[in-house]
């Protein structure tokens, strides 16, 4: 059961004789460049030599700068770059010319679908966040820690940990303590597509409490939870009216995920310790794993962490036209894979990490490539192998730029299975009256197990 929650981590922790020691992030001397030949988040603000990707110039930070009509808070986002064409195609026939900018996903992808391609548009640096979040990175950019064992963050509060990362997972850390708004509700569905491009969709109403990014956070007063969160099953009929809440800690060596179920047949709570790892997603007909919702999260401690480097890369980026409400699921939702007319590529910079299954330790995936983009540390892509050390899952974070927060974020998540032609979509809302509403005010105590209770109706 499942459903992971926006900010991650879950599991037992290491303890401090594991692998990584603490330290403090960077120098005085490196914080420095923050804001200034870096983005305040830690990106490089130029532009590459070819011209190919921009210079940050800020990002979409409000609705006026977007340029929008007709935006209402809680609805979807009109696309800021409807006019722009794409500027080329990748497809099986020419891959091998864009072989230097493509993952081995996307690689593996052409190769297995005829119909999968890769239409790529002009890069636009969209990704920005409100100004507070600029200035807490800053703040404790010289003082933010791993725990023991790099399970967790110490010395840290609303900003990004590790704006100039030195160790794999600080870059893991960085994606799961990035902003994304507040408090957020969301009514999304979960589609498990067939080989045949069938499917059963699956909605929840999920809600989150993002405690670690709120204002005048620090490790000393969050009482070690960064974010609070529930999901209720809403439909079909036969799933609905279960609930799960999760306290999701920020230092994991002290104290691991809280989780709680409210079983709409046994009209009781109980604790859910099984919401972590490999544990199938919830009502995913086994097409991701409970440490794949937000791309990735749950406790680091099975892996070993590298640091590959940054490299320019084809990413899904700007997603807007696959989030319009004027399209039915029907027209997202095809064989293999999504409609490729209607995705967005672009060229960016990314942070390429690679986490490799410890010895003695049990996970599906052996091994999996984190390609994180540089403007927001939101994880875009990653390729997951097997035992065999064979790519078997692709994931894609379909993302856009909520720019009445501002907050990057996924429109869409998206698990590729090429061994049998399936996969898993979520974070469908095309068809929903509402979007994501990130207005809602709320606090830790919203999200204490009693109320799953109150909350149940079957």
């Amino acid at each position: 059961m499942i459903k992971k929650v926006l900010l991650l981590v879950c599991g037992a922790a290491l303890t401090a004789s594991a692998t990584f020691p603490a330290w403090s992030a960077i120098s005085a001397a490196e914080a420095a460049k923050l804001g200034g030949e870096l983005t305040p988040l830690g990106a490089e603000k130029a532009g590459n030599a070819a011209g190919t990707i921009p210079a940050w110039e800020g990002g979409l930070d409000s609705v006026a700068k977007a340029g929008v009509a007709n935006f209402k808070p809680g609805g979807h986002h009109p696309d800021p770059y409807a006019n722009d064409k794409p500027l080329y195609t990748v497809t099986r026939a020419n891959m091998g010319q864009y072989a230097n900018v493509l993952t081995e996903g996307h690689k593996k992808l052409l190769q297995t679908y005829p119909t999968f391609k890769m239409n790529v548009y002009p890069t636009r640096r969209s990704a920005a966040v409100p100004q507070r979040i600029y200035d807490a990175t800053k703040r404790i950019a010289t003082t933010a820690q791993l725990a023991p064992g790099g399970n967790g963050v110490t010395h840290a509060g609303e900003g990004i940990p590790f704006p100039i990362p030195k160790e794999g997972v600080e870059v893991f850390w960085n994606h799961v303590l990035r902003y994304r708004g507040d408090a957020i509700t969301r009514n999304i569905g979960q589609a498990p597509v067939t080989a045949s491009g069938s499917y059963t969709m699956v909605k929840f109403k999920d809600e989150t409490f993002v405690a670690y990014s709120a204002p005048g956070a620090t490790s000393e007063n969050l009482g070690n939870v960064i974010a609070y969160f529930t999901q209720e099953t809403v439909a079909p009929a036969r799933l609905a009216g279960e609930i799960l809440l999760v306290h999701e800690t920020l230092d994991q060596s002290k104290e691991n995920r809280r989780a709680w179920v409210y079983n709409p047949g046994q009209r009781r709570v109980r604790r859910a310790p099984d919401v972590a790892f490999d544990n199938p997603g919830t009502n995913s007909d086994n097409l991701r794993t409970s440490d794949q919702l937000d791309i990735y999260n749950g406790s680091p401690q099975r892996y070993d962490w590298k640091l590959v480097g940054k490299k320019e890369i084809l990413v899904p980026y700007n997603s807007y036209k696959l989030n319009q409400p004027n399209l039915k699921y029907s027209q997202i939702l095809q064989k293999n894979h999504v409609n490729p007319d209607l995705t967005r590529y672009e060229l960016h910079r990314v942070w390429v990490v690679d986490s490799v299954l410890k010895p003695g330790t049990n996970h599906l995936y052996k091994r999996r490539t984190l390609y994180v983009d540089e403007d927001s540390w939101q994880i875009l892509v990653v390729d997951c192998y097997d035992s065999r050390d064979q790519l078997y899952r692709i994931q894609e974070g379909h993302v856009i730029e909520f720019y009445s927060v501002p907050a990057l974020w996924t429109a869409l998540e998206v698990v590729m299975d090429t061994s049998n032609g399936r996969y898993l979509a979520l974070g469908l809302d095309n068809e929903e009256p509402r979007s994501r509403d990130f207005s809602i005010k709320r606090t830790a105590a919203d999200y204490q197990p009693s109320m799953l209770q109150r909350r149940g109706v079957r």
